[in-house]
């Protein structure tokens, strides 16, 4: 019944209120501790901040795109058309946190390494992820059919599953400027740790709330014919 889309519409506009406001106050505390309250790093000075924009980005890049993988799977195999419409849905913000990642990372970067871009493994992989992520993007909208579209770009998100790895990887595998995966290990300080998970977790609740409204958008447009889209838009004239 999950998978019904007047159900599963429904489902998802009780749900992005609650995680929108659960996001802005995780983003708030952790990038209010991190940029107004947390001490200085003892070799970057001040620079290392930016960490409080990058990692979450760039760890939730490579995690919308296996949720992704997933749905992908989950479409493919049992044909099921709204997991099809979850991959359309992930996809956009997956592509604009890849961005951030990959932007901060060169502002990063730049007083670290002396240069904004090197072609290392780990700046190369990600990369690749975002034109991976503008792929699937494309394959979405080059077909009028949905169901085909689906299908392609669904291909492509798991043979692009091979490049996950690879970018967490990279940094052990080859020898790369760039450091090793942030970890929640004890060597870094309490005050700089603790509005680094803030921030993991408001960027997940963020990409939900996007998630699930363009969600509700791609179920919109499929069901336009649909006696209870009908049904639905005479209710809101009506308010």
């Amino acid at each position: 019944q999950l998978a019904a889309p007047p159900r599963l519409y429904q489902i998802c506009g009780r749900l992005v209120p609650w995680l929108a406001a659960a996001g802005i106050i995780a983003l708030a505390t952790g990038w209010v501790r991190g940029f107004g309250f947390a001490p200085a790093d003892y070799q970057q000075g001040e620079g290392y901040r930016i960490m409080y924009l990058h990692v979450p980005a760039a760890i939730w890049s490579m995690g919308i795109y296996a949720a992704m993988a997933v749905a992908a799977f989950t479409g493919l195999v049992w044909q099921m058309k709204m997991a099809t419409l979850a991959v359309a849905a992930m996809a956009p913000v997956g592509a604009v946190y890849t961005f951030i990642a990959l932007v901060t990372g060169a502002a990063w970067g730049k007083p670290m390494w002396g240069t904004w871009w090197v072609w290392d493994a780990r700046l190369t992989s990600e990369l690749v992820l975002l034109f991976l992520y503008a792929g699937v993007i494309a394959l979405w909208h080059a077909f009028d059919d949905r169901k085909m579209a689906g299908r392609a770009a669904g291909i492509l998100v798991l043979v692009g599953v091979v490049n996950l790895p690879v970018i967490h990887y990279s940094v052990e595998w080859w020898n790369t400027l760039h450091q090793g995966s942030t970890r929640m290990q004890q060597s870094i300080d309490p005050a700089m740790r603790s509005p680094l998970r803030w921030a993991i977790a408001g960027y997940l609740l963020l990409f939900m709330t996007l998630a699930l409204m363009r969600m509700r958008n791609l179920i919109l447009l499929m069901e336009k014919r649909r006696p209870w889209v009908s049904e639905l838009i005479l209710k809101r004239g009506h308010r």
